[in-house]
């Protein structure tokens, strides 16, 4: 029988392999949550590098939000990410949930980054 983390990494592993086969060169737009804190980063896997990152660790962000670990902190990372990104150039990307369900924190992260200007 499957341990909870070998079921994630498995449903992590599936999304990853759709998305290689609908990239098509776009950067990937990856969402980590955490019990405290939530984590997006836009990837380019091509070249291997992180062009933008954003979480709520962040000086600005612990300063500004009551806890990381909410809809509300989600939707700013998603507002700062979006905003990033645009201003870097990057427009169109590919949303990478990881394990997760597109619900909650990853939904309300993906719809303020969209908001922001990204598309996918």
């Amino acid at each position: 029988m499957l341990t909870s983390k070998q079921l994630f990494q498995r449903r992590r592993q599936r999304t990853r392999a759709a998305l290689r086969a609908k990239t098509n060169g776009k950067a990937r737009l990856s969402v980590f949550r955490s019990s405290k804190n939530i984590y997006a980063q836009i990837i380019d896997d091509l070249k291997g590098e992180t062009l933008v990152s954003a979480s709520s660790l962040e000086k600005a962000m612990r300063e500004q939000l009551k806890t990381g670990a909410d809809k509300s902190a989600a939707t700013e990372i998603g507002k700062l990410i979006g905003e990033r990104a645009v201003g870097k150039g990057v427009t169109d990307v590919v949303f990478d949930r990881g394990g997760y369900r597109y619900h909650g924190r990853v939904k309300a992260l993906a719809d303020a980054a969209r908001e922001a200007g990204l598309k996918f």
